[in-house]
């Protein structure tokens, strides 16, 4: 028997609020405040029909028009008794029906108990589990997309594949050993061998996509360094399409970090505008460019602009110094203006070169499609085989290791225990990935990350 759970799913202020009920007593509850206008109850109609009826307040009164529809375990999002109410998102009507919810012996769920109700009762795995929050919190169409093939058991079923076959191995070692006398093929170092190296090979693959999974999920800090005047602040402008930076030809107007987030393709690039790079006496610019420079240390990419209509300055061999050895592009602003800047000695220092006019929008194309390869997403297939979760990586990479011992056993022609010994630390920890072999702990630390409601 479970407890039956109550939640609001729908973001606060939307002109519709979605209230979720899931659990044994979720008939009960939902009978008694959702009206059908053609009578009879909710749980008479045909699961999954919305209908249209009356949602009604703890003391009968009418709170709001609305639909509902209902789900019988086990087909429903957390195989259980479900149903969804859809009515308006006022706060006073979601909060009125969620305490007649409560009145009727529903209570309030924690953060991702929905999720994890159906992580439990087996609708998903616990990677899929994970990629729900992922899938909500998405900041990009490629990122929400890899997610949904999470869901669906992009990764999940892939690691249960290559852990089935594993435990197939071991097993068939176990067999020989426990049962000598029986009509039972030698354990095949060959096959043992095979089955290891592509598993070794799979698990290091997905683990080593979380670099570009951390890209997808949480962004890239990119900073605008420049001498004043290069064009730093309109360029931030032309990304963003709107005028969020003061332009002016006054030098020193950018005195503080600007942080904006800009969608380049499937790269979400987090911009910082900075002051720009000079010997200056006022104390004020002096703090900008301090915070400039300690900006440029954490960022992940640098974006170099250099005005194309003079010629390299101290100024800007400061910011040249800056973008050494970094992941970095040269931003040659001004190109609607004759060309001054000697291109030569940019090229000694940058692999990665773009004119642009950030006034005219001349060039920008060629500066977006650059962005993507410069970290590893041009030409990615979000087909949820990215890994975003840096606790799967982890428990792939360790999977991955064991595998790659257990060849290495096989190989040099140790005893089958010594292979088995390896191969069943890879079975264990691929069932961390898919939730068959993890502390409770580790769950509700996964899902208390969650929003109420999901």
């Amino acid at each position: 028997m479970s407890d039956t759970i109550a939640a609001v799913a729908t973001a606060p202020g939307g002109p519709i609020g979605i209230i979720r009920v899931s659990g044994d007593g979720a008939a009960r509850a939902v009978s008694a405040v959702f009206q059908p206008k053609n009578g009879g109850s909710l749980v008479d109609a045909s699961p999954h029909k919305l209908v249209y009826g009356t949602l009604h307040s703890r003391k009968g009164a009418v709170l709001d028009c609305c639909l509902a529809a209902w789900m019988r375990a086990p087909h429903s999002y957390t195989g259980e008794d479900m149903a969804e109410i859809q009515c308006h998102g006022s706060p006073a009507v979601l909060g009125e029906a969620l305490a007649a919810l409560f009145a009727n012996g529903a209570r309030q769920a924690g953060p991702g108990e929905f999720t994890k109700r159906a992580f439990i009762n087996g609708k998903m795995d616990l990677s899929g589990a994970e990629a729900v929050q992922e899938l909500v919190t998405a900041q990009t169409a490629q990122a929400a997309q890899n997610a949904s093939a999470q869901i669906a058991g992009k990764v999940g079923g892939t690691v249960q594949a290559l852990r089935d076959s594993l435990v197939e191995m071991v097993a068939h070692f176990h067999a020989v050993v426990d049962f000598p006398d029986e009509d039972i093929d030698p354990f095949l170092f060959e096959q043992a061998q095979e089955i290891l190296h592509r598993a070794a090979g799979t698990l290091y693959s997905l683990a080593e996509s979380y670099e570009r999974g951390r890209v997808i999920r949480d962004g890239v800090p990119c900073v605008i360094l420049g001498r004043p005047n290069a064009g730093k602040s309109s360029l931030l402008n032309a990304l963003l399409g709107c005028e969020r930076a003061i332009v002016t030809d006054q030098p020193g107007t950018t005195r503080d970090v600007i942080e904006e987030t800009v969608r380049v393709g499937p790269v979400l690039l987090r911009m910082l505008d900075t002051a720009g790079l000079r010997d200056t006496d006022d104390p004020v610019e002096k703090i900008g460019i301090e915070r400039a420079l300690a900006t440029a240390n954490g960022a992940a990419m640098i974006l170099a602009v250099f005005d194309g209509s003079d010629m390299l300055s101290d100024e800007d061999l400061m910011v040249i110094a800056r973008s050494h050895g970094r992941r970095a592009i040269a931003v040659i602003n001004k190109s609607d203006l004759p060309d001054t800047l000697d291109l030569a000695k940019i090229r000694r220092h940058f692999d990665h070169i773009v004119s642009v006019s950030a006034k005219t929008g001349e060039g920008m194309d060629a500066l977006t499609k650059l962005i993507p390869s410069m970290v590893g997403l041009d030409g990615a297939v979000f087909d949820g085989s990215i890994i975003t979760s840096a606790r799967q990586a982890a428990a792939l990479a360790r999977a991955a290791e064991r595998c790659e011992e257990a060849l290495f056993a096989a190989q040099s022609g140790m005893t089958p225990d010594a292979v088995v010994m390896d191969a069943e630390g890879a079975i264990a920890a691929l069932g961390e990935v898919t939730g068959q072999n993890v502390t409770e702990d580790v769950i509700s630390k996964i899902f208390e990350n969650f929003c109420v409601g999901k």
